[in-house]
């Protein structure tokens, strides 16, 4: 079901389990990408909603949740605290994607002691947006929509997604996802990420051209204690593409979590 909470005056929405959590259940807070929404996820929640505590959110200006957006990371990463806080979700695991992967990463680093983990899928240290996507979604945003949507997944899978995900972006205002893109190559964290202390699951598609990768073993390498899994025949949206692969290993580690 959607809950929807006023926070700081404005309607934040996310998706959580019909019956509210169970305590005896560990919690897994989900965190869209660029442009996206808690439907990103219905691959995960609607498998591992029996197993889990699910709460997947619509970040300011996305979805359900009332706008505008943000242009930083760490703007989006206090937007969580504060939906998490209302959630009353203690030490949930954070999984995001692309942006939300950063987000993960921005919130392990300021309040680290508040999560059992970080599943970062699709995501780097710095991630780099090229100059002519960011005036793009400003001049031609369909166009854009278009290019991102087709090399996002594998092309083994272009035919069954690249349609309905640049029907999703299609819907959310230019704006929002200019600051998305904008917050992203804004992104560094070259300097800190190996201060997170949290356990981490480091994950990215085998075809990702989006962040590749070499972007996710950096952050394995440099974060201690971290696990890296690939999946296979996925591209930048992996839980889209291989949610059977990207469920298994996303489970794996969260049970292995105390």
């Amino acid at each position: 079901m959607i809950d929807i909470r006023e926070i700081d005056g404005r309607k934040m929405a996310c998706r959580v389990n019909r019956d509210g959590f169970d305590a005896a259940k560990k919690t897994l807070v989900f965190i869209h990408g660029s442009g996206g929404d808690h439907s990103a996820w219905v691959g995960q929640y609607s498998r591992l909603k029996d197993d889990f505590n699910i709460a997947a959110l619509d970040l300011p200006g996305h979805g359900r949740s009332e706008g505008p957006g943000e242009r930083e990371v760490d703007r989006y990463a206090e937007w969580v605290e504060k939906i998490l806080a209302k959630l009353d979700a203690p030490k949930p695991v954070l999984i995001g994607h692309s942006i939300g992967a950063a987000i993960s990463l921005a919130f392990a680093l300021k309040s680290g002691e508040r999560l059992s983990g970080i599943v970062p899928l699709g995501g780097g240290a710095t991630m780099p947006v090229n100059p002519a996507i960011l005036d793009g979604v400003k001049g031609d945003p369909a166009a854009v929509i278009a290019m991102v949507s087709k090399i996002a997944v594998a092309k083994a899978n272009r035919e069954r997604l690249a349609g309905p995900l640049a029907e999703s972006l299609s819907r959310v205002d230019p704006e929002i996802l200019y600051g998305d893109f904008l917050a992203c190559s804004r992104f560094d964290v070259t300097e800190t990420v190996s201060r997170i202390r949290v356990p981490a699951l480091i994950v990215c598609g085998d075809e990702d051209k989006m962040t590749p990768l070499a972007m996710s073993q950096y952050l394995k390498d440099r974060i201690p204690g971290a696990r890296l899994d690939t999946i296979p025949g996925a591209g930048h949206y992996a839980m889209m593409e291989n949610a059977e692969a990207f469920n298994a290993a996303l489970g794996k580690f969260v049970e292995s979590l105390p």
